[in-house]
C-alpha cells in the first residue's frame, strides 16, 4: 500500500512538471521565434491594425493581376508556406500570405496549438478585411478575382471568413480545415468551394467532409471535394514535396486547375 501511494505521488507530481514545463516552454518559445515573423514578411497591409503579410509577385507585370490569399496553418507563418505562395506566384498570380497571428510563430506543437485556441475567428476575419481593403486599393490588383485559401487551420480561416464576408471572394479552397454541416449558413456563399483532403485524416475525417459536401449540395453551393488515397492530415507540405511527391503533385495540380477556372476573365463573347 506505501508503495502504490508512492507511486501515484510520483506520478502526480511527474505530470505536474510536465504541465508546469509546457506552460512555460510556450512564452519562451515565442521569445526564441521574436524576430521570425518580421524576417519572413516583406510588406504591410495598412488599416487601423496593420497586418504584416508575405507578399510573392508574378514575373508578369500586367495588370490588373488575380490574387490568393494564402492562410497558414497553425504555426504561424513559416518557409514552407512562403514556397508554397513562390509556386503559385510562378502561375501568374499575386499571392498574399497575411500574419493572422500577429507577430508570433513556431515550430513547437504545445505553442501551435496556444495559437489555434488563442485566435478568434473574429480577429482573423478583421486582419483579413485590412487586407482586402489593402489589395483593392492597390492598382495592380483585380479586386473582382480574389480567392481565399489555407491549409489546416487556415483553412478553416478561408471557409470562416467566406461565410462571414460572402460577397468578397471569387472563390474559397479548403485544404484540409475546419468545416461545417450548417446548409442555411452554407448557402451564403457567393462563390465556389474547393476541398482537398486525405482519405485516413484523423483530424478532419472523412465522415466531415461527407457532411460537408451533403450542406454544400442542400445549399445549391458549387463546389469540388477531393479525396486523396493514403494520406491523412496536412500532407501538402512545401514547395519540394509538391515537386517531388505523386501524392502532393496531384492535389496541387488540381488546386491551380480549379484556381485558373475560378480566376479566368469572361467576356461577353464566352457567355454567348
Amino acid at each position: 500500500m506505501i508503495l502504490l501511494r508512492r507511486s501515484l505521488l510520483a506520478l502526480a507530481f511527474a505530470l505536474v512538471a510536465v504541465v508546469v514545463g509546457v506552460a512555460v516552454s510556450i512564452p519562451f518559445d515565442g521569445w526564441l521565434n521574436r524576430d521570425r515573423v518580421a524576417a519572413l514578411t516583406n510588406a504591410v497591409a495598412d488599416g487601423a491594425t496593420p497586418v504584416a503579410v508575405y507578399l510573392a509577385r508574378p514575373a508578369v507585370e500586367d495588370g490588373p493581376l488575380p490574387v490568393v490569399v494564402m492562410i497558414h496553418e497553425f504555426w504561424g507563418l513559416n518557409e514552407a508556406l512562403l514556397s508554397k505562395a513562390d509556386l503559385l506566384a510562378a502561375d501568374g498570380y499575386l499571392v498574399v500570405a497575411p500574419d493572422t497571428f500577429r507577430g508570433t510563430t513556431t515550430r513547437w506543437l504545445p505553442k501551435a496549438l496556444w495559437h489555434t485556441l488563442s485566435t478568434p475567428d473574429e480577429r482573423v476575419i478583421e486582419d483579413l478585411d485590412t487586407v482586402v481593403a489593402w489589395l483593392r486599393s492597390r492598382g495592380d490588383v483585380d479586386p473582382e478575382r480574389i480567392v481565399v485559401m489555407g491549409f489546416c487551420y487556415g483553412g478553416g480561416k478561408a471557409l470562416a471568413y467566406a461565410l462571414a464576408r460572402p460577397g468578397v471572394p471569387a472563390g474559397t479552397a479548403v485544404f484540409y480545415g475546419d468545416l461545417s454541416d450548417d446548409a442555411a449558413a452554407l448557402a451564403r456563399l457567393e462563390g465556389p468551394v474547393l476541398g482537398v483532403f486525405g482519405r485516413d485524416d484523423t483530424l478532419v475525417t472523412p465522415a466531415e467532409v461527407d457532411g460537408f459536401e451533403r450542406a454544400l449540395r442542400r445549399a445549391g453551393v458549387d463546389h469540388a471535394l477531393l479525396r486523396f488515397d493514403e494520406v491523412g492530415h496536412a500532407f501538402v507540405t512545401a514547395a519540394d514535396g509538391i515537386a517531388t511527391d505523386p501524392t502532393q503533385a496531384a492535389a496541387w495540380g488540381a488546386w491551380t486547375a480549379w484556381l485558373r477556372e475560378v480566376t479566368t476573365v469572361r467576356t461577353d463573347d464566352d457567355e454567348r
